[in-house]
């Protein structure tokens, strides 16, 4: 695995062939994507909807939704961007439907699951802090870079912003964590 997160060739090759897998009715290609993508499911989920409960479910409805039309995916494009493109537009569509947001509590926090991106525990007390302390908008870059493991220009892709954007609200998050650490908050 950790052959896939160096190299994004590697990965999206693993990825595409994957979904042709899974497009054709192996479960078992399901089952390694699952375990290849889920944490960064999650965390999408989890920063778009801001609770644990509703990020499973959003979780567990992209990967069914992932196995209804993998037979339609075009490798045009990322098949991390497609992955990360359905689950987002679940998430949405949940919004909508429950036409709310908030931010998360420690529970919600809690239930990232750290060890799949190594995070050790002072990394999650400033991810920790940064979320509270952040707007939605950077909350969610920085959930999708540090937690999910994104690259800046995959998240303005995700997100539909400039990268220059993604860039500047993630370097105002990481000053605004490291202002609050130099005042001892």
């Amino acid at each position: 695995m950790d052959d896939l997160v160096e190299e994004p060739e590697v990965r999206a090759a693993t990825l595409e062939r994957l979904l042709r897998e899974i497009g054709a009715g192996s479960r078992e290609a399901l089952g390694e994507l699952y375990t290849l993508t889920h944490a960064a499911v999650y965390a999408l989920a989890l920063s778009v909807l801001a609770s644990a409960q509703d990020a499973e479910e959003a979780t567990h409805d992209a990967f069914l939704r992932i196995w209804d039309y993998a037979g339609s995916y075009k490798a045009k494009g990322s098949p991390m961007a497609w992955i990360m493109a359905v689950t987002r537009n679940l998430c949405l569509m949940e919004l909508r439907r429950k036409k709310r947001q908030k931010a998360l509590s420690d529970d919600e926090w809690n239930a990232i699951p750290a060890e799949d991106r190594g995070l050790n525990s002072e990394d999650r007390a400033l991810l920790q802090w940064a979320l509270g302390s952040l707007d939605a908008a950077s909350r969610q870059i920085v959930l999708l870079h540090a937690v999910a493991g994104l690259k800046h220009r995959e998240i303005a892709k995700l997100l539909s912003l400039p990268q220059n954007t993604v860039l500047s609200k993630y370097s105002r998050a990481i000053g605004k964590m490291r202002a609050g650490l130099e005042k001892g908050e």
